[in-house]
């Protein structure tokens, strides 16, 4: 792995695996009170979006064999935010699609990273079925992310039923959205109405029906395994 400076705070999350549970913690804290809460303010969630790009180039350089390597890894979030500063002066189809792009590469490389730290080399533990977690949490994020670019580009892609809370962005809309979707809970508010909605939704049900069977329930089984060796 690339050397780093022992007082960098992101990438203790990194180097041990008790950092899967600070991810947990981070993660909880920001889909279910600082997004519902406080997603409404758009300063606020540029400063969450900034703190999590920090902590993704973070993983690159704790994770990465060589500096090389980590660099070219880093082009993808480093696009992604010349990109996204770019959409708010020129919201042209192409620089939205290219956002969308590397947005959803953007996740999908914060999951590839969590998911090298869940079977990393070692003794199972109880952190790398929390890592899981994190990766079931980050789909859910990630598909709320898509279902927020379809509803505002797709004119009837969702009907919604909004709450009267002020304090409800749509960004958390469909945050909650994605996770009544990917447990298969469907409480009915918000309905996928356009074929390309509902095919998304079919696949994050899908996907959150297998992912726990197949990911969380191996990690369960391999700990079992184990269970004398665990600390």
């Amino acid at each position: 792995m690339v050397t780093q400076k022992k007082y960098f705070f992101l990438n203790r999350f990194w180097r041990k695996e008790s950092g899967l549970s600070g991810m947990f913690l981070l993660l909880i804290i920001m889909h279910f009170v600082l997004i519902p809460l406080f997603g409404s303010f758009s300063f606020f969630m540029v400063m969450l979006n900034v703190f999590w790009m920090l902590f993704l180039m973070a993983g690159i350089f704790s994770l990465a064999t060589t500096y090389r390597q980590a660099i070219l890894i880093s082009i993808v979030p480093t696009l992604f935010i010349i990109f996204g500063w770019i959409s708010v002066f020129y919201s042209t189809p192409f620089v939205l699609f290219t956002e969308i792009s590397l947005t959803i590469a953007t996740f999908l490389l914060l999951i590839v990273l969590v998911l090298i730290k869940v079977f990393e080399p070692g003794r199972m533990s109880r952190y790398r079925i929390v890592g899981s977690i994190i990766v079931y949490m980050l789909l859910a994020n990630l598909w709320a992310v898509v279902y927020l670019f379809i509803y505002e580009h797709l004119q009837g892609a969702f009907q919604l039923t909004l709450p009267s809370f002020e304090s409800n962005s749509w960004y958390a809309n469909f945050m909650y959205f994605s996770y009544i979707t990917i447990t298969t809970t469907g409480f009915g508010e918000i309905v996928p109405l356009h074929p390309i909605a509902r095919s998304l939704v079919q696949l994050e049900a899908i996907i959150g029906v297998l992912y726990p069977v197949i990911l969380i329930g191996r990690l369960v089984s391999d700990i079992n395994t184990d269970f004398p060796k665990i600390k």
